[in-house]
């Protein structure tokens, strides 16, 4: 029987805006990635790229990061929803760790690249490209390393989900698999590998988008709580 106090409580749902906050973090990300690569070239001695020439997509990339990282928790959210009674344990417990790790990850990179700009400002000379070089050596081992080895563990753990559930195409898992093979094994061989994770989210999103509501027929149908 339900309470009469509760009659006019409603049931707490996703919201429809909720579904595109997966392109909404492969577009800022993947926009923060390249404005940082393309300011950033490889080559020359470790940390004179921060000391040389212009800053402003570097700043617009940090300013953008933040607001990638939000919509990167809401396609968390997403995705998890999108698994309602089928989710699993063991699984999504290493799917959410991996994905927060690697946000983690992210966040502290790009906080790292914002102490190499505010180093520029101050002239102490003879210090500023040790400065430089620890900075950007920490920000490659923080991005590259360990955020997108994390990302490559979130693609495998959510694509064996897929696999056993069948939520998804098997062409999407086995896309998954292969993309998450590649980042974890060759993370540290090219700068750009980093951008392959947000094109992944993109697909994903897309995919979530183009398939909406039989994500939701397959689940159980949730009902409010009765007192």
């Amino acid at each position: 029987m339900t309470h009469p106090a509760d009659r006019h409580l409603r049931r707490l749902t996703t919201p429809r805006a909720a579904a595109f906050a997966g392109v909404l973090f492969a577009l800022l990300f993947g926009a923060a990635l390249v404005l940082i690569r393309t300011e950033l070239p490889g080559g020359g001695s470790a940390g004179m790229q921060w000391e040389d020439g212009s800053t402003h997509r570097l700043r617009i990339a940090i300013v953008l990061m933040p607001f990638a990282g939000i919509a990167f928790l809401w396609f968390l959210g997403v995705v998890r929803d999108g698994l309602g009674t089928l989710e699993d344990r063991f699984f999504s417990t290493v799917m959410i760790g991996s994905a927060l790790v690697f946000l983690a990850m992210i966040f502290a990179s790009t906080a790292v690249g914002a102490g190499l700009l505010a180093a520029r400002q101050i002239a102490v000379p003879g210090t500023r490209s040790e400065v430089a070089a620890f900075g950007e050596g920490l920000l490659l081992a923080l991005s590259n390393t360990y955020a997108l080895r994390m990302a490559g563990v979130f693609m495998m753990s959510l694509a064996t989900i897929w696999l056993r559930t069948r939520l998804m195409p098997t062409w999407l898992v086995v896309l998954t698999y292969v993309v998450s093979l590649t980042v974890l094994v060759g993370s540290d061989v090219s700068k750009w590998m980093t951008v392959l994770f947000p094109v992944w989210v993109l697909i994903v999103s897309v995919m979530m988008l183009a398939r909406a509501g039989v994500i939701d027929r397959r689940g159980a149908t949730r009902s409010p709580d009765t007192v």
